[in-house]
């Protein structure tokens, strides 16, 4: 390489470190800086950092599944069986009997024909949008959908109308606009991860079918939560009737992993033209053990899903009690601030007192609906519920984040 080109190429190098470091700037000005926190987790619900113990109350292990021994049990025997990883993508040598058994398992738990493991849901719903849309596709998404499905639907190309929040009037009004004989793909999470608040899927499912549009409902947050623990399409009675239902084996399920359940048409097409499936090193057997234990708990003990409802409700009742809105549709607790600092405020207060309550900020939530979004799940005992509501509420007093109460 030339001196001038050398210089060349450092000077455009360092053109590109001061954009990248104006970026960080930018976010430490505005109390948005992310940065990871490393915890030591001590049981399903709490955690240690630099010898102290917290409260876990930022987790999607909703069902408190992690350190369930029966699920820890499969994750030690597979990895005992077939070795610590997989060693290729599913269609070269990574399909093993076990990930035939829980794609079978998942298509009878969502009382579909067949099911697809991706290696994460986010994966999942990147590689099902991108290869069953394209240009020539419209789709209309729920403004609150998670990043994956919007960077989904960036990447197949297709002419995106996203449609206010759980707004079935208006994306009525978009469909109407457009031709009826377009491709066209209905898609929204089924619990609203911020929100916890869940689709009308009743009512999108009834708009799908006037308007000849696939519908497709991401359950990441509704496995294992709502539907008697089988989801979004359970819970409205819909299993036969929604195209695409797609979750996550990593929340409730307590493993790593994503899935898409559909009829074999959709499901043989997505092995074919699913690139996040095609390209990518076949999860590992104990993450494949560990969600299908997992999910043969939720189908037999019901003790588990009694107990989560149980504490949802527990912890909706608390919260209300104490002013602070909460409803029990499903165990995400978002408690609205409004401004950055205030919620980093108010987590650090919780933080202090022993309990993890993350803080979420933009780009996650829009400008100005900075949040603490607080979980419950079916290993918190009401102790612990107690206590979390107890200084959430003293933490809002004291800080005059006025907004949630």
């Amino acid at each position: 390489m030339s001196t001038w080109k050398k210089h060349q190429y450092l000077f455009s190098g360092d053109r590109m470190y001061k954009f990248f470091q104006e970026q960080l700037d930018s976010k430490i000005n505005n109390h948005n800086l992310r940065t990871l926190m490393e915890y030591c987790p001590i049981d399903a619900v709490r955690v240690k950092k630099d010898d102290k113990e917290y409260l876990m109350m930022a987790s999607n292990n909703y069902l408190g599944l992690t350190f369930d021994q029966r699920v820890i049990n499969e994750a030690v025997k597979w990895a005992q069986q077939y070795g610590t990883g997989s060693g290729g993508s599913r269609l070269v040598s990574g399909t093993f009997p076990l990930f035939t058994d829980l794609e079978r398992e998942l298509a009878k738990f969502k009382n579909t024909e067949k099911a697809l493991v991706f290696n994460t849901g986010y994966m999942a719903n990147v590689g099902t949008i991108s290869a069953i849309a394209d240009k020539n596709t419209i789709i209309f998404s729920d403004e609150l959908n998670h990043a994956s499905i919007i960077d989904g639907c960036r990447l197949s190309k297709a002419t995106i109308k996203a449609y206010s929040h759980c707004d079935v009037e208006e994306l009525k009004f978009l469909l109407k606009q457009v031709d009826r004989n377009a491709r066209k793909l209905i898609v929204t999470d089924g619990v609203f991860s911020m929100d916890g608040d869940i689709a009308p899927l009743d009512r999108l499912y009834e708009l799908s079918r006037e308007y000849h549009a696939l519908l497709m409902v991401d359950d990441a947050h509704a496995t294992g939560t709502i539907g008697n623990g089988h989801g979004t399409a359970a819970y409205y009675g819909l299993e036969k009737d929604v195209d695409i239902q797609l979750g996550t084996l990593s929340k409730s399920l307590g493993a790593v992993g994503g899935y898409v359940a559909a009829n074999s048409t959709i499901i043989d097409y997505l092995v074919n033209m699913s690139r996040s499936f095609i390209f990518s090193t076949a999860l590992s057997p104990a993450d494949i053990g560990a969600a299908l234990a997992a999910l043969q708990i939720i189908e037999s003990d019901s003790s588990v899903l009694r107990r989560l409802q149980d504490n949802v409700n527990y912890m909706t009742d608390c919260l209300n009690s104490m002013r602070i809105y909460a409803t029990n549709e499903t165990p995400i607790f978002p408690i609205l601030i409004g401004s950055n600092e205030d919620t980093l405020a108010v987590s650090n207060h919780l933080y202090n007192a022993g309990i993890i309550g993350t803080a979420i900020r933009p780009p996650t939530v829009p400008v100005g609906e900075s949040r603490i979004r607080l979980t419950v799940t079916a290993a918190h005992n009401r102790e612990q519920i107690d206590y979390v509501c107890q200084t959430l509420s003293k933490a809002i007093k004291e800080l005059n984040c006025e907004g949630t109460i």
